[in-house]
């Protein structure tokens, strides 16, 4: 047997961990010897956790995970079954011990004078669990998309049903008795004599028409798209005259309305821009920011302003430079999302983990690696990619060397063994464990960032050269790194210049607060374990997390647990004080949020003299009320601003810019991220567990891009 082809895999988020998993499959049979090289003492990215003071969980920001993580679900549900745990010694033994269904979706509507009221909405359970094996059907398809869409405006149709009190009435709209679903004439003769209404002027017959319009959507390539648009604006006018009379005074007709506006509008536009025939689907409208082609076609500022298309926005951070005032999403890109998360979840729209996602995720990832025999370089940090400068012709580009920063080595020259047992959990530290290393004591007293962009200090550079410690690298770093790490590729090729000129990140803020009380008890009127958007700046998400205080280790246990984050205005920081100042930015947004906004949500937040600082937990008992705001400071809070923090935004025009990890131009090099062209362009796990899957892919031709859930890419 030939040797192992050595494979240098540069990162630790999920999209590096899923192209190592991918290439140690049993089914290679050992042909791939992996090493992952990894700055600092952690695995995780922008995922990365860690357990700090009482070993509480200590995270980037609020970290949910979708029923529609085909993928990503599938490697973890597979690392956990190699592993193997055992329940009597692990309290986390299988994914589902991980992972719980959590159906609930908070949302915020502002009145008109300035209050909040909030509302609940609950999603019926999916069928299966995400992982589990697709059946023949594709659901990842425009069509089927559709069909989902209009079978969601008939439910939205049985509401208004219910709101107007009326008798419930339906009618059968083949005039036969048997709904005809695969017989493309019956479907287009019952949508012509629709059609042949003058309007639709009672819930029965829209009702009518919409399933009509759900039926033909099956057929779509064969049925006359002018008539399907025609249908699809007769049910828009039909459903506003319904409740035109209810719209201005009725809180509940009027979300009812928008949503349907807003599904309609979609609808609409997909048939307008014929993107059924279309073979770049959703992607043809990547130049259009979501609002302009909502507004294109013909959504009414009332839906352009509401809480649903708000909260779009919110859940991906896609506002540009972090302000709200600034909303921007490439349209297909944001569309696709919203399909896969409304439409494709299995068992729950959300999944809500039971730890730390770093110990979720990222500790039992590890462990199966390094049960497969991947070695980890921990405290080794890419400082340049160095390209081949003597080709000969015909000879493709290559990765001659990486050349790294070695921040810390061991004591005793081994491997560092990077987690902590938080009780009988393997988990990531918020710290390197300094015993373990070199001058420890040292560099703990230095306070060394080892995770910074910044610290410099360290222990020797050391370059890899081709053939000798690598065959292949597959670069996961993230976007932001780019230019710092691959200055030679952005100087020679234009593709990857132009990509960083073409696409943006944004700063995220977030902040953890451990409380003695509990969310209803501080007056939040719908229940607990809630996933919350849509509100005022500068923390519009919030989610309440009581799931974690049995996974923590306070000496007085806190009644409840508040993750809140957003997008942040604030600049990439380029060095330590920049930093700094930013994170004091976040600290005091933070005050200033829970004294002026937290009581539309926790009206028994406050009292007479705001906010009620003896609230937040430190460990002991509930404090007197003389605390003031500097109680804060036994939180936890970050600023993420480092280039390798940032998220990903999808701004219109950038999505045909990005370059895939199929992508063959350099002989010995792939890439892999959630900022890749892996046909789910927007950052979330699932697009950089699909690119790690496509890394994967182009170095050994496994998995079968058939195989990769969602992959729908040309």
């Amino acid at each position: 047997m030939d040797r192992p082809l050595k494979v240098a895999v540069i990162g630790g988020g999920c999209a590096s961990l899923t192209a190592a998993f991918e290439l140690t499959r049993p089914e290679h049979q050992g042909r791939y010897q992996v090493t992952v090289y990894q700055q600092g003492w952690r695995l995780g990215g922008k995922g990365a956790s860690g357990r700090g003071l009482h070993d509480r969980i200590e995270e980037h920001g609020l970290h949910l995970w979708m029923g529609y993580y085909e993928n990503a679900f599938r490697i973890l549900r597979d690392c956990y079954e190699e592993l193997g745990r055992d329940p009597e010694q692990c309290p986390i033994a299988d994914w589902r011990d991980a992972f719980f269904p959590d159906p609930a979706i908070g949302l915020a509507d502002p009145n008109r004078d300035g209050s909040w009221h909030t509302w609940l909405a609950q999603f019926p359970p999916g069928a299966g669990v995400p992982g589990d094996p697709l059946d023949h059907r594709s659901p990842f398809t425009l069509s089927s998309y559709l069909r989902r869409t209009a079978a969601l405006l008939e439910t939205l149709l049985t509401s208004a049903q219910d709101l107007k009190q009326e008798s419930p009435q339906t009618h059968d709209p083949f005039r036969g008795g048997q709904r005809q679903a695969t017989d493309p004439a019956a479907i287009l003769l019952a949508v012509r004599r629709i059609l042949g209404y003058s309007q639709l002027a009672t819930t029965a017959t829209l009702i009518e028409a919409v399933r009509v319009l759900e039926l033909a959507c099956g057929a779509m390539s064969r049925a006359p798209l002018g008539d399907l648009l025609k249908l699809v604006e007769q049910i828009a006018t039909g459903f506003r005259k319904l409740l035109a009379e209810q719209l201005e005074r009725d809180v509940e007709v009027r979300r009812l309305w928008t949503m349907a506006d807003l599904l309609l509008t979609i609808f609409r536009g997909i048939l307008r821009f014929d993107l059924i025939n279309d073979p770049r689907g959703l992607d043809a409208i990547d130049d259009y920011e979501l609002k302009d082609w909502l507004r294109l076609n013909g959504a009414s500022d009332l839906t352009l302003r509401s809480t649903f298309v708000r909260s779009l926005y919110d859940l991906c951070f896609a506002y540009e430079d972090g302000d709200p005032e600034k909303p921007c999403v490439a349209a297909g890109a944001l569309l696709r999302g919203m399909f896969r998360m409304f439409f494709t979840y299995r068992g729950s729209v959300f999944w809500k983990m039971r730890a730390g996602m770093g110990d979720i995720v990222f500790a039992p990832t590890y462990e199966a690696l390094k049960k497969r025999g991947v070695e980890f370089k921990f405290f080794h940090r890419l400082e340049n990619v160095r390209l081949a400068t003597n080709l000969e012709p015909g000879e493709r580009a290559y990765v001659e060397a990486l050349e790294l920063a070695v921040q810390a080595q061991t004591r005793d020259g081994g491997e560092y063994q990077p987690l902590i047992d938080v009780n009988g959990l393997p988990c990531w530290p918020s710290e390197p464990d300094w015993d373990q290393l070199q001058d420890g004591e040292e560099a703990r007293n230095e306070k060394r960032h080892y995770e910074s962009p910044w610290e410099k200090r360290g222990v020797c550079e050391q370059t890899l050269h081709v053939g000798e410690d690598f065959d292949f690298v597959v670069l996961g770093t993230s976007l932001g790194t780019l230019p710092h790490v691959c200055r030679e590729i952005v100087q020679r090729d234009e593709r990857w210049q132009t990509m960083l000129d073409k696409m943006r990140t944004v700063a995220t803020q977030s902040f953890q607060l451990w409380l003695h009380e509990d969310a209803q008890t501080l007056g939040w009127p719908h229940g607990e374990s809630v996933n919350f958007t849509g509100f005022v700046e500068p923390f519009d998400t919030w989610a309440d997390m009581p799931q974690l205080i049995d996974a923590e280790n306070f000496p007085v246990k806190p009644r409840s647990i508040g993750y809140f984050c957003n997008a942040f205005d604030a600049p990439t920081a380029h060095d330590e004080e920049t930093l700094r100042r930013q994170r004091d930015q976040v600290r005091e947004n933070a005050i200033r949020f829970l004294e002026n906004d937290m009581p539309h949500i926790w009206p028994r937040s406050v009292d007479g003299g705001g906010f009620r600082w003896e609230l937040l937990a430190d460990g002991g008992p509930m404090s007197t009320r003389e605390e003031t705001e500097q109680r804060f400071d036994t939180q936890y809070w970050i600023a993420n601003v480092a280039p390798s923090e940032r998220y990903v935004l999808s701004i219109p025009g950038s999505s045909k810019f990005r370059l895939s990890p199929l992508d063959n131009t350099y002989d010995n090099l792939t890439i892999a991220g959630d900022w890749t062209s892996c046909g789910l362009n927007y950052g979330c796990v699932e697009a950089a567990t699909i690119s790690g899957r496509l890394a994967a892919h182009a170095l050994s031709g496994f998995p079968a891009l058939e195989d990769i859930p969602g992959y729908d890419h040309p």
